[in-house]
């Protein structure tokens, strides 16, 4: 974007930002980037924004020579990231006030149609094709496990359990991994390679082999 290629181009200490409003709402603050756009624009005043401002899909569309530009600016610049006690913010925790009052400006600024990707299927949706590579893979399992796991400790309740069976009353589903293989490999007759319980199964004896050697 023009305005983060701008800083870059500057030292931070140079730099100074200036607080022009105060603003209560996700809604209001969208609205009121609106206004100060429009009007510093009709001051004469030269912006690097892009589009008029707000919130959600701006109506500012990326070309495919814009965003081999960006790429070419962006390749090998270092960023600005301030990690642990470099961070202003570092040790901090927002209030559950502020975090709850945050959650409610932001519920359905991005579903339905508010949402850029909205009704943008196979070759227009920006992560089709897209693949992670088997170490990003690895290293979001090892972050996931343990007390890195959200769930980790924690156990749904009676109520939420029963709701969960609820929903899940009549719809055909595996209890487990050898249910499943039973279900779907060994009452079909199909064998993959891929499938631990069939591997197991093909290196067992068969009744009929055990039989014969007896005889």
């Amino acid at each position: 974007m023009p305005f983060y290629d701008w800083v870059r181009k500057h030292d931070p200490a140079d730099l100074i930002a200036d607080e022009v409003d105060w603003i209560e709402g996700l809604q209001d603050l969208g609205q009121a980037e609106m206004d100060w756009i429009s009007y510093l624009r009709r001051e004469g005043d030269r912006l690097l924004n892009l589009s008029d401002g707000g919130l959600g899909p701006t109506g500012v569309v990326w070309t495919e020579e814009m965003r081999e530009a960006a790429s070419v600016r962006g390749t090998g610049r270092k960023g600005s990231s301030r990690p642990g006690a470099a961070n202003p913010f570092y040790g901090g925790k927002h209030s559950l006030e502020q975090r709850n009052r945050w959650s409610q400006d932001r519920k359905g600024t991005n579903s339905g149609t508010a949402n850029p990707n909205y009704g943008r299927f196979g070759a227009e949706h920006p992560s089709f094709r897209h693949t992670v590579s088997a170490e990003t893979r690895q290293l979001l399992s090892e972050a996931k496990k343990g007390a890195g796991n959200p769930n980790f400790g924690k156990k749904a309740s009676a109520e939420t359990r029963a709701k969960m069976s609820a929903v899940r009353k009549g719809r055909p589903m595996p209890s487990s991994q050898r249910n499943a293989h039973t279900r779907h490999h060994i009452n079909k007759g199909i064998e993959k390679a891929d499938c631990k319980y069939c591997v197991e199964d093909s290196a067992k004896p068969s009744l009929s082999s055990e039989s014969e050697s007896e005889s």
